[in-house]
């Protein structure tokens, strides 16, 4: 396969979604247009779009706070989760005393315990229980795939560096972490997203009008019935996952390309 024939390919995987979302927002303003539907029902792409102009300023001070709190709560899943997935790799006691309580925290619904962590952080200090609660949301994916990888480095490997007089140290290392890295990438992936995910839900829950999140501005704007600026708010939302998601798979692709199967381009 020649490079013209590798690069129509890629191209098309650019093209072809493009195109289907043109021909998607054309046909909703057709019908909203021809349907004569009332904005505060279901806005016009355009409507939407004039709002997000309009609010520019508002919403994209709402989409730093909900980024600032989304990506705080993602550092520390990260270092959370391969830090404690690491202990529980180094000792089968502490993960039998430590991972129960783990997925108990991750099956219990955030909505069920954020009253709680409001009511004991305090409405004063808003963006701290959201952090808090966004962290409870992202952080299981991370310490599970961590904790699978540790677990899936080749035996056969590991008898040879014990044969070899390798402490656990140069094990852990110079083979565990590297068989690992696969998994860990593919659970930050998720981790991603539901960091989002709880920071927003945990807006919702806050309300009050104590937020100054995207969350909050898609509520108050509900309130109103300012319909477009609420689509407008949950286009902003939509684009800053969609960035998380090809940010964390273009880290993954640069750190697997080279060596991973998953990664490696093959000729046909």
């Amino acid at each position: 396969m020649n490079g013209e024939d590798k690069a129509l390919p890629r191209a098309m995987r650019v093209v072809v979604p493009v195109l289907v979302g043109v021909v998607f927002i054309a046909i909703w303003e057709a019908l909203v247009r021809l349907g004569n539907v009332p904005p505060f029902v279901l806005p016009a792409p355009s409507a939407i779009w004039t709002s997000l102009v309009l609010n520019f300023g508002s919403l994209m001070a709402s989409l730093w706070v909900t980024l600032r709190v989304t990506l705080a709560a993602f550092l520390l899943a990260i270092v959370g989760g391969i830090g404690l997935a690491i202990l529980f790799s180094q000792s089968r006691r502490i993960e039998m005393a430590l991972f129960p309580y783990a997925v108990i925290l991750q099956v219990t619904p955030v909505v069920a315990i954020a009253p709680l962590i409001l009511i004991w952080v305090g409405y004063d200090r808003i963006e701290l229980a959201l952090l808090i609660l966004a962290w409870i949301v992202a952080f299981f994916p991370i310490l599970s795939n961590t904790t699978l990888g540790l677990r899936s480095a080749d035996h056969n490997l590991r008898d040879l560096f014990r044969l070899y007089g390798a402490g656990r140290w140069q094990v852990l290392t110079e083979l565990q972490l590297p068989s690992a890295l696969p998994y860990i990438l593919a659970g930050m992936k998720i981790s991603g997203g539901l960091a989002l995910i709880g920071a927003v839900v945990a807006e919702f829950v806050a309300g009050s009008g104590t937020g100054t999140g995207l969350a909050w501005r898609i509520v108050e704007a509900g309130y109103r019935l300012d319909i477009p600026r609420m689509f407008a708010a949950l286009f902003l939302l939509s684009g800053l996952g969609i960035a998380i998601f090809f940010s964390l798979t273009w880290a993954e692709h640069l750190l697997l390309r080279r060596w991973h199967e998953s990664a490696v381009r093959r000729e046909f």
